[in-house]
Protein backbone atom coordinates (compact mmCIF):
# COMPACT_ATOMS: atom_id res chain seq x y z
CA UNK A 1 0.00 0.00 0.00
CA UNK A 2 1.14 3.75 -0.58
CA UNK A 3 1.73 6.16 1.48
CA UNK A 4 -0.42 9.28 1.85
CA UNK A 5 2.85 11.54 0.88
CA UNK A 6 3.48 8.89 -1.93
CA UNK A 7 4.10 11.57 -5.46
CA UNK A 8 1.55 10.32 -8.11
CA UNK A 9 2.76 11.27 -11.34
CA UNK A 10 1.81 10.52 -14.78
CA UNK A 11 4.29 10.13 -18.04
CA UNK A 12 3.32 11.31 -21.14
CA UNK A 13 6.35 9.96 -23.54
CA UNK A 14 6.11 8.55 -27.10
CA UNK A 15 9.06 6.62 -26.74
CA UNK A 16 8.37 2.76 -24.73
CA UNK A 17 11.93 3.01 -23.68
CA UNK A 18 12.15 6.46 -22.23
CA UNK A 19 9.19 5.92 -20.67
CA UNK A 20 10.14 2.65 -19.21
CA UNK A 21 13.29 4.57 -18.17
CA UNK A 22 11.57 6.44 -16.36
CA UNK A 23 9.32 4.06 -14.51
CA UNK A 24 12.06 2.39 -13.64
CA UNK A 25 14.67 5.89 -11.60
CA UNK A 26 11.21 7.32 -10.32
CA UNK A 27 9.97 4.45 -8.70
CA UNK A 28 13.62 3.15 -7.23
CA UNK A 29 12.97 4.75 -4.02
CA UNK A 30 9.09 4.31 -3.27
CA UNK A 31 8.14 8.04 -2.77
CA UNK A 32 6.92 8.51 -6.44
CA UNK A 33 3.92 6.73 -8.12
CA UNK A 34 3.43 6.50 -12.08
CA UNK A 35 -0.20 6.27 -11.66
CA UNK A 36 -0.65 6.74 -15.55
CA UNK A 37 1.23 6.48 -18.82
CA UNK A 38 0.11 8.24 -22.46
CA UNK A 39 1.96 8.53 -25.64
CA UNK A 40 -0.72 10.84 -27.75
CA UNK A 41 -2.52 13.93 -26.85
CA UNK A 42 -5.72 12.50 -26.34
CA UNK A 43 -4.44 9.67 -24.14
CA UNK A 44 -2.92 11.98 -22.30
CA UNK A 45 -5.96 14.23 -21.75
CA UNK A 46 -8.16 11.67 -20.71
CA UNK A 47 -5.06 10.31 -18.31
CA UNK A 48 -4.82 13.72 -16.75
CA UNK A 49 -8.89 14.30 -16.56
CA UNK A 50 -8.86 12.30 -13.52
CA UNK A 51 -7.32 15.00 -11.57
CA UNK A 52 -5.17 12.32 -9.33
CA UNK A 53 -2.34 13.32 -9.98
CA UNK A 54 0.69 15.20 -8.39
CA UNK A 55 2.91 15.83 -11.41
CA UNK A 56 3.47 15.45 -14.88
CA UNK A 57 6.55 14.58 -17.31
CA UNK A 58 5.50 16.05 -20.57
CA UNK A 59 7.09 15.24 -24.01
CA UNK A 60 6.89 17.61 -26.96
CA UNK A 61 6.27 15.50 -29.57
CA UNK A 62 3.68 12.80 -29.13
CA UNK A 63 2.38 10.24 -31.64
CA UNK A 64 -0.21 12.23 -31.87
CA UNK A 65 -0.91 15.59 -30.99
CA UNK A 66 2.03 17.52 -29.19
CA UNK A 67 2.75 18.49 -25.88
CA UNK A 68 1.99 21.92 -26.55
CA UNK A 69 -2.00 20.35 -27.23
CA UNK A 70 -1.46 18.75 -23.36
CA UNK A 71 -0.36 22.20 -21.96
CA UNK A 72 -3.21 24.26 -23.51
CA UNK A 73 -5.87 21.41 -22.46
CA UNK A 74 -4.57 21.49 -18.86
CA UNK A 75 -5.01 25.25 -18.64
CA UNK A 76 -8.41 24.71 -17.87
CA UNK A 77 -7.34 23.81 -14.64
CA UNK A 78 -5.03 21.01 -12.85
CA UNK A 79 -4.96 19.90 -9.28
CA UNK A 80 -3.85 22.13 -6.67
CA UNK A 81 -0.13 22.04 -6.36
CA UNK A 82 0.36 19.61 -9.35
CA UNK A 83 3.23 20.63 -11.73
CA UNK A 84 3.43 20.18 -15.06
CA UNK A 85 7.42 18.95 -16.41
CA UNK A 86 8.43 19.39 -20.29
CA UNK A 87 10.72 17.06 -20.73
CA UNK A 88 11.71 17.30 -24.21
CA UNK A 89 14.29 16.57 -26.94
CA UNK A 90 12.86 20.17 -28.39
CA UNK A 91 14.74 22.52 -25.94
CA UNK A 92 14.63 25.29 -28.19
CA UNK A 93 14.70 29.22 -26.79
CA UNK A 94 10.89 28.67 -28.57
CA UNK A 95 9.55 25.71 -27.27
CA UNK A 96 10.67 26.84 -23.43
CA UNK A 97 8.75 29.99 -24.13
CA UNK A 98 5.50 28.47 -25.52
CA UNK A 99 5.48 25.97 -22.96
CA UNK A 100 6.08 28.36 -20.09
CA UNK A 101 3.70 30.46 -21.32
CA UNK A 102 1.14 27.41 -21.59
CA UNK A 103 2.07 26.93 -17.65
CA UNK A 104 4.03 24.49 -17.83
CA UNK A 105 6.58 24.69 -14.44
CA UNK A 106 9.76 23.40 -15.41
CA UNK A 107 10.94 22.80 -18.83
CA UNK A 108 14.56 20.28 -19.23
CA UNK A 109 16.27 19.01 -22.42
CA UNK A 110 16.08 14.90 -22.41
CA UNK A 111 19.62 15.05 -23.60
CA UNK A 112 21.19 17.30 -20.71
CA UNK A 113 19.17 17.90 -18.01
CA UNK A 114 17.02 13.86 -17.78
CA UNK A 115 18.28 13.28 -14.21
CA UNK A 116 17.08 17.32 -13.21
CA UNK A 117 13.21 15.49 -13.63
CA UNK A 118 14.49 13.08 -10.47
CA UNK A 119 15.34 15.85 -8.87
CA UNK A 120 12.72 17.90 -8.73
CA UNK A 121 10.02 15.06 -8.13
CA UNK A 122 11.76 14.02 -4.98
CA UNK A 123 12.05 17.83 -3.93
CA UNK A 124 8.27 17.99 -3.90
CA UNK A 125 7.77 14.50 -2.14
CA UNK A 126 10.01 16.30 0.29
CA UNK A 127 8.14 19.25 0.89
CA UNK A 128 4.77 16.61 0.36
CA UNK A 129 6.62 14.89 4.01
CA UNK A 130 7.14 17.86 5.79
CA UNK A 131 3.99 19.23 4.85
CA UNK A 132 2.09 15.98 6.25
Amino acid sequence: MKSATTLRVVLVEDSPIIRERLVESLTATGRIEVVGEADSETSAVAALSSGAWDAVILDLQLKQGTGLGVLKALSDGRPDGAKVIVLTNYAIPQYRDRSLALGADYFFDKSREYDRVRNVLEEMADARSVAR
